[in-house]
């Protein structure tokens, strides 16, 4: 189904949770999400194929070094949250968006707006990070 959005629409509690206009905005919002991410990912890529490192001095070389492992780094994170957006948008087709994955209850519009690829409630992610510490612990 083809749902058209209104320029300036923003999902209310007003409607029907995970409607058609619902379910669009927020696919627009995770494609445009992982098409920056992809763009970015790109310009990396291409800055550190310009050539090596040709500093001289090692201070700077190893100051090159150090910004070249943290931009690496950064993309890897960019890569997972990538594979999170892609989940999210299936299930966006599914018709699973939007509810926890532990309790089937609304997620909630503002949290999905903050974290749109939420699949916990608040209440849900605040459990599972408890227990996590208390494992953790041991």
């Amino acid at each position: 189904m083809l749902v058209t959005l209104p320029p300036d629409y923003r999902p209310s509690d007003d409607e029907e949770f995970m409607n058609p206009l619902q379910l669009e905005y927020f696919r627009q919002k995770l494609m445009r999400w992982r098409q920056d991410l992809l763009r970015e990912a790109g310009e990396t890529l291409s800055s550190l194929s310009e050539g090596g490192i040709a500093e001289p001095d090692l201070t700077d070389r190893a100051s090159v070094e150090t910004d070249r492992a943290l931009e690496l780094r950064t993309r890897d994170r960019a890569r997972k949250l990538i594979s999170k957006i892609d989940q999210a948008i299936d299930r966006i087709e599914t018709g699973t968006y939007g509810y926890c994955e532990e309790s089937g209850e609304p997620i909630g519009l503002r949290r999905l707006e903050a974290r749109p690829i939420a699949t916990m409630s608040i209440e849900a992610q605040e459990r599972h990070e408890r227990m996590e510490r208390i494992h953790r612990d041991d």
